[in-house]
């Protein structure tokens, strides 16, 4: 009786522990969940605690309530300038309605797909509209922002809430990339060489200006130092015609000093003249030859 009786009580215990265990269910802080009575959702519960369930009648789904992280596969898209672009993206989304998600996607992995088939149509539609210059620089985050709107349009109707869209990277295909950067060199190249031509065309020109400058400014300087020269001989001639004519004999005598010490002043000087010579004359005749010339004084 007794063996009986303990087997009655432990069946008793281990009924009453299975009744508690599919009767209660915790949530935890980054959880919500959804009870199910035969597959249908009946009630949504977002508070964390423990709750209570009919067992073995209803079931309960757990999401995660955190924003989760997605990284679909890199897309090959053309761009509007006709440039293909390999576009590497990412995502952040969360659970907002889990009853529309569990009526509509049921799973994680289902709602992956769905949002990497919405981000890739999106990001071929709006890419396709816009420039290559300005995928990679000039309206990337616009360009960010208008899918994660699109997307989270999109998105609304299977309980899930887009929090963001990013372009990691967007580059060009590995068989495009050479033949653009031998591109890209090749223009470099080109500006390089406009630049050095113009360059020495510019130095061309500053040093035909510089000569012509210089050669203006001798012919200038030739032709004021001539006109100096031209005045200064005027005056000497000027000079020489006045004293010529205040005495013409000693204005003689006087230049042909100078001729005798130009002449006669190096120690071996030689001339080969007559004594009856011209150049001589006023060695023969002394100052009584000049007209106008004192004489001296007789001796006493």
């Amino acid at each position: 009786m007794s063996t009986r009786l303990t087997a009655i009580v432990t069946a008793l215990i281990v009924v009453a522990l299975f009744l508690v265990y599919t009767t209660f269910f915790s949530v935890n802080q980054i959880e919500q969940g959804l009870v199910l009575q035969f597959g249908n959702p009946i009630r949504v519960i977002e508070t964390p605690g423990l709750h209570v369930k009919v067992p073995l009648v209803q079931d309960v789904v757990l999401y995660d309530r955190r924003i989760l992280d997605f990284e679909p596969p890199q897309e090959e898209v053309i761009a509007a300038d006709q440039k293909r672009l390999v576009v590497d993206a990412y995502a952040r989304w969360r659970i907002d309605n889990p009853l529309q998600f569990y009526q509509t996607l049921g799973t994680e992995t289902v709602a992956r797909a769905r949002l990497s088939a919405l981000i890739s149509a999106s990001l071929r539609r709006i890419i396709g509209n816009v420039a290559l210059q300005d995928v990679v620089a000039d309206k990337r985050a616009q360009i960010m922002a208008q899918v994660r709107d699109e997307v989270g349009v999109q998105a609304k109707p299977f309980g899930i809430e887009v929090v963001d869209v990013r372009i990691r990277r967007a580059d060009l295909p590995e068989e495009n990339s050479e033949a653009v950067y031998a591109r890209m060199k090749s223009e470099r190249q080109r500006e390089a060489a406009a630049f050095r031509a113009d360059g020495k065309r510019q130095s061309t020109a500053i040093r035909a200006d510089a000569d012509r400058q210089r050669i203006q400014i001798l012919a200038d300087s030739q032709k004021q130092s001539q006109i100096l020269r031209g005045q200064g001989d005027a005056d000497a001639i000027k000079i020489y015609a006045d004293a010529y004519n205040q005495d013409k004999g000693f204005f003689a005598f006087y230049r042909s000093l100078q001729a005798y010490k130009d002449a006669l002043g190096g120690s071996n000087t030689t001339f080969v003249l007559s004594p009856q010579s011209e150049f001589f004359k006023y060695l023969e005749a002394g100052p009584e030859g000049l007209t106008g010339v004192p004489k001296p004084a007789s001796a006493h």
